[in-house]
């Protein structure tokens, strides 16, 4: 059709758009594809076998035929629900403008080869860090809203509800049902978590099934829903009933609980238990608080009793006394030096009396200097006719030196 010119005055009728489409298609080869049957009609006596094949990550069909011999070489092991490989040619139906498949070879996919595909979307995964433990987010002690993806009236739903209630009454729920096997799981547990995440008021968001069988859990080791669930903000718990094999969302979910009964023992705290702790906590610092205060009523007791405490003006009293006895022993000795000092002195200024000229004169003695005051020794240091001033002990008086006296 891209070599063929239209326009508005010159289109082309229907019939020959769909067989310039039809053209186009048959000259595309065969493909494998594979998916997951969702119907199959096999009519009595008909040479022809329908079916409908999904993708069971996306809401994505497309119509398989095929003839009779090549379904009926793998009919005992294929049915609804079952994935399958096929290699088919498309082809176009013009009448109807419909695209189809004609199937020539159908493979169910066994068990083992789809665990080994988990198994290498888990190792792929696993080195994105999706599966990383500081990834993990911690859930709140008390979720005031809980978010749940399950089953329509399930057993899981109800295991969900009852016992998170019977724990903590006042918690409330925001339920999603959805299916939770077969080609619609994934894409509705994916939009199912994505509406709770953006919801603010939901605090944790549970994803709860129980249990089935390995085909059954494959929605939940899908790729998309492992990476929907790691780019949540809100923290996510994988609640899937089963032990043998674990699914990717386990890994990928911030908390695993083992069954739908244990996600509501991990996300609801149990009021009665609470309450217990709140009480044992009150009587522990009830008993702390009575040991403070008579530990303190005791020291407080034990330093009234001491004497200080008892006579407060005894310690003063007694530096008081203390204090006295210093002064008069301060004075005492003080006394007993100036009293010594006295006597020394006394018996001091009596030798430097008895000893000084003036005393010396006292007795008789006269001392004779000359006119410039210079004391005569020598009866040689002096002629006759020198005068001389004679110093007693009461004054002092002119002289003259004679002959005879020389």
């Amino acid at each position: 059709m891209a070599g063929t010119s239209t326009s508005a005055e010159a289109p082309l009728p229907v019939g020959e758009v769909s067989r310039l489409i039809g053209g186009w298609i048959d000259r595309l080869g065969a493909v494998w594809v594979e998916g997951q049957i969702t119907q199959l009609s096999r009519r009595p006596g008909a040479g022809v076998v329908f079916l409908t094949l999904r993708d069971p990550s996306y809401d994505i069909s497309v119509s398989v035929t095929c003839f009779r011999q090549v379904f009926d070489q793998v009919a005992d092991v294929v049915s609804e629900g079952a994935r399958v490989v096929v290699h088919a040619k498309p082809e176009w139906y013009a009448p109807r403008g419909q695209l189809s498949l004609r199937a020539a070879e159908i493979r169910p996919v066994g068990i083992g080869e789809l665990l080994a595909r988990l198994e290498q979307l888990k190792r792929t995964l696993g080195a994105e860090g999706l599966f990383a433990l500081d990834r993990k987010k911690p859930l709140p002690f008390l979720p005031q809203l809980v978010g749940l993806v399950t089953g329509r009236a399930s057993a899981a739903e109800r295991d969900v509800l009852e016992n998170a209630r019977r724990r903590w009454p006042a918690v409330r729920f925001e339920v999603r049902n959805v299916a939770v096997q077969g080609v619609h799981a994934v894409p509705q547990v994916v939009q199912a978590v994505k509406e709770l995440d953006e919801l603010p008021e939901v605090d944790v968001i549970v994803v709860a099934r129980g249990g089935g069988s390995v085909e059954d859990l494959l929605p939940f080791s899908d790729e998309q829903l492992v990476r929907a669930v790691a780019a949540c903000r809100t923290p996510v718990v994988s609640a899937i009933g089963h032990e043998p094999d674990a699914p990717l969302l386990d890994l990928v979910a911030d908390l695993r609980a083992s069954t739908p009964t244990d996600a509501a023992k991990k996300v609801v705290p149990d009021v009665g238990e609470e309450l217990d702790k709140v009480a044992a906590l009150r009587d522990r610092a009830l008993r702390t608080v009575r040991g403070l205060l008579d530990r303190e009523e005791r020291g407080l007791a034990a330093a009234l009793a001491r004497p200080s405490m008892e006579r407060p003006h005894r310690m003063v009293d007694d530096r008081e006394a203390e204090v006295d006895a210093l002064v008069e022993r301060s004075r005492r000795m003080l006394g007993h030096l100036l009293d010594r000092a006295e006597s020394e002195l006394s018996h001091t200024r009596a030798r430097v009396l008895s000893l000084s000229p003036a005393a010396t004169l006292e007795r008789g003695y006269a001392v004779l200097q000359r006119e410039d005051g210079a004391v005569v020794r020598s009866a040689g240091d002096v002629e006759e006719g020198t005068r001389l001033r004679a110093r007693v002990a009461e004054g002092e008086f002119a002289v003259r030196v004679d002959g005879d006296g020389a």
